[in-house]
């Protein structure tokens, strides 16, 4: 079975839209995954942790046959790759940083997994870019589209500036 999964990627260590380009095609070169569709860049604001540069965000949507569990262990691995450090600061300065935001309609939550990603709902950085691609998806615990998450932010969840529409992300990254 082929399965949808939309990720988060973000960056806020040096060249942040390369990174991020770089870490999107490794994913895409270690087979097994399929990019369908890409957001804008966003340039945000840090969250929680707010002594830091800016971060550039993105979600990409692709097709796997992958488990969460094999994915997420490809995701770090491309991480790792890129010269993210474990450790740290939480929500702390990094190279590179993907999240499962949603994966088909699943529900799981494990000590390692949550999904749908439990702060996605109150993250502009998250939700800005998933307008671009997937305004109508719908959140599997909450019943509420993206678009109705997004209006839910009410202004909050961070400081989102488009860097680069969808169609110029998709033309630099492919």
């Amino acid at each position: 079975m082929t399965n949808i999964v939309y990720i988060s990627a973000g960056s806020n260590i040096g060249d942040r839209a390369e990174n991020i380009r770089r870490g999107i095609g490794m994913l895409a070169d270690m087979g097994d995954i399929v990019i369908l569709d890409q957001a804008g860049y966003y340039e945000t604001a840090p969250v929680d942790y707010v002594d830091q540069p800016w971060f550039v965000n993105t979600v990409f949507k692709l097709s796997t046959r992958l488990s969460p569990s094999r994915l997420l262990a490809r995701l770090k691995a491309a991480e790792r790759m890129m010269g993210r450090k474990t450790g740290g600061i939480r929500f702390g300065p990094r190279i590179l940083d993907f999240d499962i935001l949603f994966y088909n309609d699943l529900v799981m939550n494990t000590p390692w997994l949550v999904i749908p990603h439990p702060r996605l709902h109150c993250r502009g950085f998250v939700l800005y870019p998933l307008m671009d691609i997937g305004p109508d998806l719908v959140h599997p615990v909450l019943g509420k589209t993206v678009k109705e998450l997004t209006d839910d932010l009410d202004g909050g969840g961070g400081e989102c500036l488009l860097m680069t529409g969808r169609q110029e992300a998709l033309c630099a990254g492919n």
